[in-house]
């Protein structure tokens, strides 16, 4: 600081100050109605245990195809029905939408509505994910939010959302819980003054992989349009339940979820729920030495 120079440093806006500021307030924008893709899946008939969501897009066919080959496909896991889905806006020309539709009729594993498939709407492709389970599927216990990189262990995620007893009013992942909001605009996370006052996030947790009640997903989805919008997904769903008050829970006291890549050991990978930064072989060769430490043969385990 400059002797003789006043300086007047930013008062500070903690988040639950912010619901007050935005008003009125940018509200997250209509996600373009209906679904112009939808999954083969009767939820009433056979609830899941837990749906896995998958952020996508268009040319991430190559990372789809190794999560259907591995960690997403359709199967038990000890008793409990795992499904997984792609989450999906629209691509920037028609060949590459035909190629989606083509997808969808032959994998059934698509959700999409007509929104540009951009990262900037991030937020509203997890929204569309709330939605789906809340009008489709609320008879599911559980849904993950994640992305095409990250590796997911449902075996393990499986075991401890058996062992934690707890199926309402649930959100975990790898927490957040002092984060600032970045204001340099050359950064992908900027986010400016206008967006959010707030000098503080509310707690959340990472983008890359976050595990929540079903009850819970419907509750986001319900309260969502009178939350201000914001581009960063994970603040988002952060921001919803600061204003729900559900606290985040750890689902083990050793960390188990990682939203940075981490080196692989199938002993290690084992006790771990997420690894951020995987490649299409590397998830088929992870997949595979995992599959060989589970306790029984996957016949047994996992029913595809």
């Amino acid at each position: 600081r400059d002797l003789g120079v006043e300086c007047l440093e930013e008062p500070e806006i903690i988040f639950m100050d912010v619901l007050l500021l935005l008003v009125p307030f940018r509200q997250i924008p209509e996600s373009s109605g209906n679904f112009s893709q939808l999954p083969d899946v009767d939820c009433h008939k056979n609830p899941p245990f837990l749906v896995l969501l998958v952020a996508s897009s268009s040319q991430q066919v190559d990372a789809r195809m190794a999560i259907r080959h591995t960690w997403g496909q359709a199967r038990t896991v000890t008793g409990k029905r795992l499904v997984t889905f792609f989450l999906l806006g629209s691509p920037e020309n028609a060949s590459q939408q035909a190629g989606i539709a083509a997808e969808s009729q032959r994998y059934r594993d698509i959700i999409q509505k007509n929104f540009t498939d951009t990262y900037y709407n991030l937020t509203l492709k997890t929204m569309m994910g709330m939605e789906w389970i809340h009008r489709f599927c609320p008879q599911s216990s559980f849904a993950m939010k994640t992305d095409t990189d990250v590796f997911v262990n449902v075996f393990y995620l499986t075991e401890l959302l058996l062992r934690k007893k707890k199926t309402a009013g649930f959100f975990t992942g790898f927490l957040k819980l002092h984060e600032f909001p970045i204001r340099t605009r050359e950064s992908k996370w900027y986010v400016s003054r206008e967006e959010y006052p707030g000098t503080t996030y509310p707690p959340f947790c990472s983008g890359t992989g976050y595990v929540l009640s079903s009850d819970v997903a419907s509750q986001i989805y319900n309260i969502s349009e009178s939350v201000p919008f914001i581009k960063l997904e994970d603040v988002f769903i952060g921001l919803c339940l600061a204003k729900l008050k559900i606290q985040l829970e750890e689902l083990h006291s050793e960390q188990t979820f990682f939203p940075e890549r981490i080196a692989f050991s199938a002993p290690r990978f084992r006790r771990i729920v997420t690894c951020h930064g995987i490649n299409p072989p590397e998830q088929l060769r992870y997949w595979n030495h995992l599959r060989k430490l589970q306790p029984c043969p996957c016949s047994q385990l996992c029913v595809g």
